[in-house]
């Protein structure tokens, strides 16, 4: 089945399917179109700031190659994650892998509001069968550890997995399942060295006390492993919510042919500027995204790209302003390489508190408030190993997890942070990186 044309469709009431507009694929299978039809343009909404409702074809910015495949705009978050392209390439085995194969066989289930399908009349997705139950969870993870070892799939268990697609991003194994008739997604163990679910888990419901909204986790235990099972935040009373990833509303955001900058400090601005202004709700969304910044740098959780940090689309065919999604894939890194994904300051990406603070006033926080905040978020983090034990976290990976959490890079600057530097002053000029050698 070659895939050159696709049809994109919105799907807030999935009873109620509207078409959005045509998807075309070019520049070699390295990027995909979009062109919004004329119902959608007389009566739609932008699907992100970069896709404004004008009569013309839009393409992703800047250069396509092996390693920069892209959808246009808000369009891109609707693609499988690497997981989810693994499943496809192994379970659907399509003749031709481009963006177009990822985006149809991706199914009915994806991330946020838009649908693919193969009609412009009439929205038809690829079809998946019903998703899993909790009862079947062993079974769905017998059948991700035969994807992992290349392993043939029964006729059954290539159902069961239908679609692979996932709401997170993310190469880790995971599937969606139904949990009392809701939407989860489910995290297997993947032969690290720790249990990674439950310390996600942990580390989840560590961050919930550190004042950061979380999606709800429960563990799930199976066999000889635990999973984690994390609630969908982007399904609600069985519609779904137009939601974007961090990366593409930054890219959005950004001027036509600049370097996007990808970090904290830019999606707090975009937060402050078109977030929910009711009630300062994006002046609080702000102020969340600063903690949950000084959390990810504290528990050593450096994998926080801009896929794990989403925005929830509220009433968009009113107003379209954004509101921050829960906070999800929060866990160790357990690395101490000192750098996270995201920006977090003047000195990019450095792991430390000085360069959190550096920038605090793009999050519309005065340095004693950040201040505040970041010994707030310290105090929580300090008691992180009696709250792992309570979670039933093993003696032997929290002496794992404490090599790097407990380390001098990460536990000195818990100890000497010093809150009444900030009082009244600007931030000082950071200190040398203590990740860094001399």
């Amino acid at each position: 089945m070659r895939l050159d044309d696709l049809y994109l469709w919105f799907l807030g009431d999935p009873t109620t399917p509207r078409y959005v507009g045509a998807l075309k694929l070019f520049s070699a299978g390295k990027g995909v179109s979009l062109h919004y039809s004329e119902d959608w343009l007389a009566n739609g909404f932008a699907l992100s700031e970069d896709l404004p409702l004008i009569d013309t074809e839009f393409l992703p910015p800047g250069r396509l190659g092996a390693d920069t495949q892209r959808v246009v705009g808000a369009v891109d978050d609707a693609r499988p994650d690497r997981w989810g392209e693994k499943v496809i390439r192994f379970v659907d085995k399509p003749k031709r892998l481009s963006l177009m194969e990822y985006l149809y066989y991706a199914g009915d289930d994806r991330f946020g509001a838009l649908g693919v399908s193969a009609s412009a009349s009439t929205y038809s997705p690829r079809i998946g069968g019903a998703l899993p139950r909790l009862a079947e969870a062993q079974q769905l993870s017998e059948v991700v550890a035969k994807i992992e070892a290349s392993e043939a799939l029964s006729a059954l268990e290539a159902r069961i997995i239908a679609g692979g697609g996932s709401p997170l991003g993310g190469a880790k194994p995971k599937a969606l399942i139904d949990i009392d008739g809701e939407q989860w997604v489910i995290k297997f163990f993947n032969n690290e060295p720790v249990d990674t679910p439950l310390i996600e888990h942990a580390t989840m419901t560590l961050a919930a006390r550190a004042g950061i909204t979380v999606a709800e986790t429960q563990v799930i235990h199976l066999a000889d492993t635990n999973a984690i099972a994390i609630r969908r935040f982007d399904r609600e009373q069985g519609r779904r919510i137009h939601s974007i990833s961090a990366g593409t509303a930054i890219r959005a955001a950004s001027a036509s042919g600049a370097e996007p900058e990808m970090g904290y400090p830019e999606l707090a601005r975009i937060l402050r500027r078109v977030g929910i202004a009711q009630d300062d709700i994006n002046q609080r969304d702000a102020r969340e995204l600063f903690r949950r910044m000084v959390f990810n740098i504290l528990v050593d959780n450096t994998d926080d790209h801009e896929k794990n940090h989403s925005l929830l689309v509220a009433n968009p065919f009113d107003y379209g302003r954004l509101k921050l999604a829960p906070a999800y894939d929060i866990l160790p890194t357990n690395s101490g390489q000192g750098y996270q994904e995201f920006i977090c300051g003047t000195h990019g990406r450095d792991s430390t508190l000085e360069n959190a603070m550096s920038q605090c006033d793009a999050f519309g926080l005065l340095p004693s408030e950040a201040a505040a905040e970041a010994a707030a978020v310290i105090e929580v983090v300090n008691a992180w190993q009696a709250h792992f034990e309570q979670a039933g976290v093993s003696t032997h990976d929290i002496k794992s997890l404490a090599e790097r959490i407990d380390g001098d890079a990460l536990l000195t600057q818990r100890t000497q942070f010093d809150a009444t530097r900030f009082q009244g002053a600007p931030p000082k000029k950071q200190r040398k990186s203590p990740f860094r050698p001399n």
